[in-house]
């Protein structure tokens, strides 16, 4: 078998190289002619034998004999225009499943990622760093999920958004991932809360270390489990742990996903045309996610999940932001410039100097519990409203005199209450 030097090997690889620029009109000929050291004439022979050869021509030296790989010049031209025109932001697996989808090229990946690379359209990648070992996934879904952000310019210009995005560690499919204008706790809880609600209570949450999830005294120092965030506090009230990422390493899983999700989504949002946050939103619930889940998704290891039904559990009030307050003597509550009245009741004279808790929910409404009570519900702008599905107008009793209201208790089936017979409750 016949073997050739490996600085010949290395020099054809660069004449590759310096054709397959000219091919992708990054320069002329004559200048390829000229970086190759062969003079006009003869770049113009090799110009034409690779016409005829196609790509592979210049390494088969068999005269009269193509080579049975070749490549018609066309079709790298063809290749090579499209990625300029149309998907020059698109990373070569992505690119290399359009020129499939919709260009019938069914040239392998690794020759469409050789050819892009030596004409200069896509940068080689880096050498490997330090050998890790990857975790095994959890053998059930519903085990461990992740939950992280990621900021981006998705549409492609100069706004930024955070990409939040639930995915599960057993089979990589993503129960949630929408675009906000930042990662909050108020954002990070309507994500925990859809996922709850449709596939049920999880085992344990994987997150950075962002002030919303965990408090850290210190930079680099571990996590204070004493002081529970928002976020922590209505996980523990389900009994999910939470585990603390200590470095981009340990979210491997997550910060892969991440990779592909930009190398992916503003791609396809240009392709559809869609420039608005809640356009993207849609796009991604109505069609993208299950497309991003049936191509990347695996199977679990083992069958079964081991997600939970919430019952007993009012969703409202454990994802909603919780603020304890001291009752004034004029019956308000403050939290900061919102100042919410206790309107009067029957059943106590006054809750002045009294301990309540505020419940500030997603839907930015207002809540007051006192003990096991509501006390007051108020809409966005702090005006007391009807408790719609815990309080009823109050009626005349049985001999026409009006009965004594009875303050409702807090609903923890997620289940309308229902009064006892000949029992009616009052509007606070």
């Amino acid at each position: 078998m016949e073997t050739y030097p490996r600085a010949a090997v290395e020099r054809a690889m660069k004449v590759q190289e310096v054709i397959l620029r000219a091919v992708a009109k990054k320069i002329t000929w004559a200048q390829a002619g000229e970086i190759i050291g062969l003079c006009e004439r003869q770049m113009r022979r090799w110009k034409e034998r690779y016409q005829e050869y196609g790509y592979d021509g210049l390494f088969d030296r068999r005269l009269g004999k193509p080579s049975p790989k070749r490549v018609p010049l066309a079709t790298v031209e063809e290749i090579l225009r499209l990625y300029q025109e149309q998907y020059s932001d698109f990373n070569v697996q992505h690119f290399h499943e359009k020129l499939r989808e919709k260009h019938q090229i069914r040239l392998s990946y690794t020759w469409v990622k050789r050819a892009l690379q030596m004409a200069g359209l896509v940068k080689k990648s880096r050498k490997r760093g330090v050998h890790r070992r990857r975790r095994p996934r959890r053998p059930l879904p519903g085990m461990l999920l992740h939950l992280d952000g990621s900021s981006h310019a998705w549409f492609q210009d100069d706004r930024r958004y955070d990409l939040l995005v639930i995915l599960d560690d057993a089979t990589s499919e993503i129960y949630y991932a929408q675009l906000v204008e930042e990662e909050s706790t108020a954002t990070v809880m309507t994500a925990l809360r859809e996922v709850i609600e449709r596939k049920g209570a999880f085992c344990a949450l994987y997150s950075d270390r962002a002030s919303h999830f965990f408090h850290t005294p210190k930079a680099g120092q571990p996590v204070d489990r004493s002081r529970a965030t928002q976020v922590g506090r209505a996980l523990a009230e389900l009994g999910i742990q939470m585990i603390p990422a200590y470095s981009p390493q340990a979210r491997g899983r997550g910060e892969r996903s991440f990779g592909t999700w930009q190398g992916r989504l503003p791609q396809e949002l240009r392709l559809h045309g869609i420039r608005s946050l809640a356009s993207a939103n849609e796009f991604l619930r109505e069609s993208y996610i299950a497309e991003f889940n049936e191509r990347f998704a695996v199977a679990a290891a083992e069958p079964g999940h081991a997600f939970l039904p919430v019952r007993g559990k009012n969703l409202d009030l454990i994802f909603s932001l919780q603020h304890e307050r001291t009752v004034n003597q004029d019956n308000t509550v403050h939290l900061g410039p919102c100042v919410l009245q206790i309107e009067k009741s029957r059943w106590r004279a006054t809750l002045a100097g009294c301990r309540v808790t505020i419940y500030q929910h997603l839907d930015g409404t207002w809540s007051i519990g006192y003990g096991p009570h509501i006390v007051g519900h108020y809409n966005q702008q702090g005006i007391a409203g009807l408790l719609e599905t815990q309080i009823q107008p109050k009626t005349l009793g049985k001999r026409g005199s009006l009965r004594s209201p009875r303050l409702p208790r807090l609903n923890t089936t997620n289940q309308p209450l229902t009064p006892k017979p000949n029992r009616t409750l009052h509007v606070l």
